[in-house]
Order: C-alpha cells, then sequence, then structure tokens
C-alpha cells in the first residue's frame, strides 16, 4: 500500500485523471455485470460489457447491445448513474463528495480539477465545480420533469413514462446518446415539441460549462456589469454556426433524396436535429444510413469537430476548429497576430489548435485504415464510426454490434481519447512542460 501511495504520488494530475477514468471504466464493467442489471436469459459478453461501460464513461452512446432489449430497470438506472458520472467528469463529482463531508480541497485536488475540466488557472476552480453540480443537476431534472409529464400520453404508467423521461433528459443533456426505446429518437420523429426539449438539452451539455455559468451571471447579476469572455463568445458563435450549416447542408443535400415528398417542416426538422446531434449527442431521429454519402461525409466532419471545451463531448472541440480557420484567415491576409472582438489570441494556443487538429487527424485515420484491414464494412461507414466514436457522438450507420474484437478495441480507444480530450492524451505520454537549456542557430525551411 505504501508502494502504491509514493507511486500515485509520483504522478501528473493528468496522469492521475486517466487513472481515475480507466477505475470508472473498471467499476462501471462491474456493476454492469451484476444479473440484477440485465434482463433474464440475455447474454451479455464481456466484450460488450466493456464496450458499453467504455461508451458510458466516454458518454458516447455507441453499443453493441440493444438497452431496451438488454437491461432491466436497475440496469438502466445503474446505466444513468455511469453516463452522470463520464458526462459532468470524475473530479465533478468527486469534490462535490469531498464538499459534502467538509473535505478540504487541497492544491492536488486542486490540479486534478484543473486538468479535468481543461482549465488554465487555479482561481476560482472550486466555485466553478459548485455552479457546474448546481447547474447540470438543476438542467436534467427540469428536462426529465416536462419530458416525463408529457410522456405521459405515450405510456400506460406514469412510471414508464417517467423513467423514459428523466433518462431522456440525462442522456441528452450528458451528451450520452443511449435510449431506452430501442429505436433512439425515432418514434418522436413527428412530435416536434419532444425533439425542440432535447435538442435544447443537448446544446446546454456540449456548448460548454463555463458558458453556461457567464450566461447564468448575466441573466441573474443585474446589478453589475457583465462582460462575456473572448472565450465564450468563441465558443457560442461556432456552435451555433456549425449548427446551422449543418441543418442547411443536410437540407439541401437531401432535398432530392430522403427529403423527397416531405412537408417544409418536417425537412427542417430532421435536418435540425441530426446537426444538432453531430456536436455530441448521439440521439437520432431518423435511420442515418439512409442519406446519400455526400450528407454521410459533412456529419462526419461535424463530428469530428465535436462539441465545445469544458463540456461532456469530445472531437477537437469548437474553439480548436475556429482557431483554426481564423489562423487561416490572417495568415492569408499576412498578419503576424490574430485580432477579434478587441482581443488578441495567444500565440500557445494557436499552436495547440494545430497540434489538436493535426494528432485528431493521425489517430482517426490510422484508425480508419486498421478497421478497413480487419472489418468487411464501406468506407465510408468505417469513416461515419471513427468520426462518431472520437467525437464521443454515438450515431451509428448500423455496423457496431458487428465489428470484430479488434474493432471494438479500436472504437473504445477513441471514445477514450475523445472523452478525455487530445491534449489530455498528449501530455499523457509526456512529463512535465521543460524548458531548452541551449539554442542552435535557426535556419529557414522551404514551405508549400
Amino acid at each position: 500500500m505504501k508502494q502504491l501511495k509514493l507511486r500515485l504520488q509520483s504522478l501528473t494530475p493528468v496522469q492521475l485523471i486517466v487513472a481515475y477514468y480507466f477505475l470508472a471504466v473498471s467499476v462501471s464493467v462491474l456493476l454492469l455485470s451484476l444479473p440484477v442489471a440485465h434482463k433474464p436469459g440475455v447474454e451479455f459478453a464481456f466484450i460488450d460489457r466493456l464496450f458499453t461501460a467504455v461508451s458510458a464513461v466516454s458518454v458516447t452512446g455507441l453499443t453493441t447491445v440493444t438497452t431496451a432489449e438488454t437491461f432491466s430497470v436497475p440496469g438502466i438506472f445503474i446505466l444513468a448513474f455511469v453516463l452522470q458520472f463520464g458526462g459532468i467528469g470524475i473530479m465533478t463529482l468527486g469534490t462535490f463528495v469531498w464538499l459534502i463531508m467538509g473535505k478540504k480541497i487541497g492544491l492536488k485536488e486542486r490540479q486534478l480539477i484543473m486538468a479535468d475540466q481543461n482549465q488554465v488557472n487555479l482561481s476560482g476552480i472550486v466555485n466553478l465545480i459548485r455552479q457546474i453540480i448546481v447547474l447540470i443537476l438543476l438542467i436534467e431534472f427540469l428536462g426529465g420533469l416536462i419530458l416525463g409529464t408529457y410522456f405521459l400520453k405515450y405510456y400506460p404508467t406514469w412510471q414508464e413514462a417517467y423513467l423514459q423521461g428523466f433518462f431522456t433528459s440525462i442522456s441528452a443533456t450528458t451528451n450520452g446518446g443511449f435510449d431506452i426505446t430501442g429505436q433512439s429518437m425515432i418514434p418522436f420523429a413527428h412530435d416536434y415539441f419532444i425533439q425542440f426539449i432535447t435538442m435544447i438539452l443537448i446544446v446546454l451539455g456540449a456548448i460548454g460549462f463555463p458558458v453556461l455559468i457567464e450566461v447564468k451571471d448575466f441573466l441573474f447579476n443585474k446589478n453589475k456589469r457583465h462582460r462575456f469572455t473572448l472565450f465564450t463568445k468563441l465558443t457560442t458563435i461556432t456552435f451555433f454556426a456549425l449548427i446551422l450549416f449543418g441543418t442547411i447542408a443536410i437540407a439541401i443535400l437531401e432535398y432530392s433524396h430522403f427529403f423527397k415528398g416531405k412537408e417544409w417542416h418536417e425537412t427542417f426538422f430532421y435536418s435540425l436535429f441530426q446537426s444538432t446531434a453531430t456536436r455530441s449527442g448521439g440521439l437520432a431521429t431518423m435511420d442515418v444510413s439512409l442519406f446519400t454519402e455526400t450528407t454521410i461525409l459533412i456529419l462526419c466532419a461535424l463530428m469530428f469537430i465535436g462539441a465545445s471545451p469544458s463540456s461532456v463531448g469530445g472531437g477537437i472541440r469548437t474553439t480548436t476548429f475556429a482557431l483554426n480557420l481564423l489562423f487561416l484567415f490572417h495568415f492569408a491576409r499576412g498578419h503576424k497576430s490574430i485580432k477579434i472582438f478587441k482581443r488578441e489570441l495567444h500565440e500557445a494556443d494557436l499552436n495547440k489548435s494545430v497540434v489538436v487538429t493535426m494528432m485528431a487527424f493521425l489517430i482517426c485515420f490510422t484508425s480508419v485504415v486498421i478497421l478497413s484491414i480487419t472489418e468487411p464494412f464501406p468506407f465510408v461507414s468505417i469513416l461515419f464510426e471513427v468520426c462518431s466514436a472520437f467525437g464521443t457522438t454515438g450515431l451509428s450507420i448500423g455496423i457496431t454490434p458487428e465489428l470484430s474484437i479488434i474493432g471494438k478495441i479500436i472504437i473504445m480507444i477513441l471514445m477514450f481519447i475523445g472523452r478525455i480530450g487530445i491534449l489530455t492524451f498528449l501530455y499523457l505520454l509526456g512529463t512535465k512542460e521543460k524548458k531548452d537549456n541551449f539554442h542552435y542557430p535557426k535556419e529557414r525551411v522551404i514551405i508549400g
């Protein structure tokens, strides 16, 4: 025990966070393996239990089994708990428990929280955690109450209605992508109220916790002059611009295909919901395999970008995408610095955005190559599965249950990396930041 304690103390905050996530997956596998968790007579192999646990902890939603046919009611509650654990973050919930127990949050714990929430400084970190917990639980409760009450028209008993309502609320808010209907949101493809509430919950979970807190401060602290940070402005604009782009692109590309013969409101809500789901939501009101290959490629790009930093989603994140676009635009115009909203971006953040994008591309490219060798599926289906796993989205063309063991392992690795983030993954491989003790003469290299 003493050696284990010393070993843990020698780990960096990032390495500890990853270790905690591995522990969370292990505990989730044990919980999902309990006989009470699944229906009698259902075969639930270890690789499928592990896959489900990784998918739930990473709040992805890809699954090799049908949730409605596999899990009992206690199993559904266990799955909801794991989604909650993975969505809010291990250190967020851990800190909440520490605060309830009256434990002092020391420097080590603050560093862990900072690593888990992708924050750049320790200032106000505990207060941030308090606000995140309160906001998310409040959003999930209100969402579950509204949906559960509305579902009374669909289900014969109030128990079934509110179980569906609260599970949908948790799954949408955490962007988990799991469902207990057996058909995702397809049964409610023409119920725009359910779709509207679900989309709001997906957005609130994926737009980023700091954005929610700033909006809350703006709405309720009216006596104080509030200035939104550059992060919030950039994140919000990029987030909704991507949803708008996705909606328009899907509507146009499928106008003569899937939407042929459909009313304008059907086209609008199908397009809007699917575009919103690519932020990391994973729920769907239709079988996405019915889309054309061009539309599927657009969805792949949107899932690759993913949600916002410090949110429940994965991908390269919206701010990374925004910084890449800004860098390209300003470089083409001959500018050496990037100025936006009367602020200038740090060069270190630009470097990180390029590193994250390149590393993400290499990881996804390598995964596609491996899966193309091991799996007998079309290239587009494999690419879609890879982008969905990396973006922790959970949308699928239906190949997930048919993957080989190697294929399932690759997808699990992608889901895990998507959840912890590329930067955390890179820091995991290295150690603390090092300063160079010397420099060589610089020399130019021909580019382009």
